[in-house]
């Protein structure tokens, strides 16, 4: 397991980083930094609010899924946070489960993650007692994220390298992350 920070400083808010899970540090996660120390989060009808106000969220275009073989729609959405970080989200479904939540108030040293895939995403919404994440303390933080280097499907596991030509998701290798 690696042992120290590659931060030299706190993350911003949009920044997509790696982290220690609080209720598991032997495993990693990768989300993006949504709330700061003292931020009040909360998601209203699939809209996210930080501070009371509602994130800009504008229509992008549809992404198309072709991993099962056939191709499947699913709403785009770009957000700009107020410190003006753009970036996209998936909306597999209208009112999912964490579409509407409880008002989050994030504690000192600690941060907010969410998934920007919002239906299928289990980030700071789900508290660790369900399996989630809860909030992130500062020294669970690895380092921010710059590129993908491997991604295969879920579901599969990465030591299985014979599945490989079918698992890997080819598209994905060497993307910047942003």
């Amino acid at each position: 397991m690696f042992s120290g920070r590659i931060f030299s400083s706190k993350p911003t808010r949009g920044d997509v980083v790696v982290f220690r899970l609080p209720r598991d540090d032997s495993t990693d996660y990768i989300k993006r930094v949504i709330g700061l120390p003292g931020d009040r989060i909360q998601m209203k009808d699939g809209l996210l609010y930080i501070n009371g106000t509602p994130v800009k969220r504008e229509r992008a275009d549809d992404f198309i899924d072709d991993e099962n073989g056939s191709p499947e729609h699913v709403r785009r959405w770009r957000e700009t946070l107020p410190n003006g970080v753009t970036y996209d989200t998936l909306d597999l479904q209208d009112n999912g489960f964490l579409d509407s939540t409880q008002e989050y108030l994030v504690p000192a040293d600690h941060y907010f993650m969410m998934g920007d895939n919002r239906d299928n995403s289990t980030d700071s919404r789900v508290p660790p007692e369900r399996q989630g994440v809860g909030y992130v303390p500062f020294e669970n933080l690895i380092g921010k994220a710059q590129i993908i280097f491997f991604s295969i499907g879920d579901g599969e596991p990465a030591w299985h390298i014979w599945s490989w030509p079918w698992s890997v998701r080819w598209s994905r290798l060497f993307t910047i992350v942003r």
